[in-house]
């Protein structure tokens, strides 16, 4: 599928609701900062690093939050990989919902975006008081 297609020259999968399409996002979600592809690439990659350098505090040691981190850093990399290779991210995911059009997104998106939910909620659930380097038994 050629980039751009979209309207159409998309493909239909269910009618008036799902479309594959072909669509570069020099932007971050919801095409905010377009045209920014080189400062989100750099931003991504800062992430990264971050996550690196600080995953003891992040409550890493236990499973829920690596699979959280997991998602979020494989989308990360997935979309920087697009940024680095295209210059833009390849959205092709499109949802209609009547008269309402869902930003078009990619599988990258969605795992970046279920990680951060599910850390938040698996965070909220953790007792009162504890900090997650307190909950690491490696820590001092």
């Amino acid at each position: 599928m050629p980039l751009g297609s979209y309207g159409t020259r998309a493909l239909t999968i269910f009618p008036g609701f799902f479309n594959l399409v072909h669509v570069g996002n020099t932007g971050a979600a919801w095409s905010m900062f377009s045209g920014r592809s080189t400062m989100l690439a750099v931003l991504a990659l800062g992430t990264l690093v971050a996550i690196f350098i600080w995953r003891r505090h992040l409550g890493l040691h236990h499973a829920v939050p690596q699979i959280c981190f997991g998602l979020l850093c494989g989308g990360t990399v997935g979309n920087l990989v697009d940024r680095l290779r295209y210059g833009h991210v390849t959205d092709f995911l499109d949802f209609h919902f009547g008269d309402y059009i869902f930003p078009t997104f990619n599988i990258a998106d969605s795992a970046i975006c279920i990680g951060v939910f599910s850390y938040i909620l698996w965070s909220l659930k953790q007792p009162d008081g504890e900090s997650l380097k307190s909950q690491n038994p490696n820590s001092k």
